[in-house]
């Protein structure tokens, strides 16, 4: 669904899959994904994605900013934010620069926060 304002400006696109999809293999999106279904595989936004309480992702994601509030099963790579709401479930590591998690929320898993350079290859710990 596109929005528009006049003939060349575009507003916000959003793809919004309901909770009745299932989808078997890797799904790309070249703007904001709203989930509220089943994805086994994995899922990568150049915007927002958003996994509804009724949402379940089995895979990595890479997106720039990630708002869980359902399950997730796999990597977590935010460019910009993370958010685990309080119904939210991950269950993997995750990547990002700025991480919300509200209470209620469970995270199971490593997480790795800084510029988006460090947190791709975060560096080890040399403890005297």
């Amino acid at each position: 669904m596109k929005s528009k304002t006049n003939g060349n400006t575009t507003m916000e696109e959003v793809t919004i899959i309901s909770s009745s999809v299932i989808i078997e293999g890797k799904l790309t999106s070249n703007g904001n994904v709203r989930l509220d279904g089943i994805v086994k595989g994995n899922v990568e936004a150049k915007g927002n994605l958003t996994v509804g309480e009724s949402g379940n992702i089995q895979g990595d994601i890479n997106a720039d900013s990630v708002t869980i509030g359902g399950k997730v099963e796999g990597v977590v790579n935010a460019k910009d934010k993370v958010v685990l709401e309080s119904k939210g479930n991950l269950k993997g590591d995750l990547i990002t620069k700025i991480l919300v998690v509200e209470a209620g929320a469970i995270f199971e898993g490593k997480s790795s926060m800084g510029d988006s350079k460090r947190a791709e290859k975060p560096s080890s710990l040399n403890l005297p």
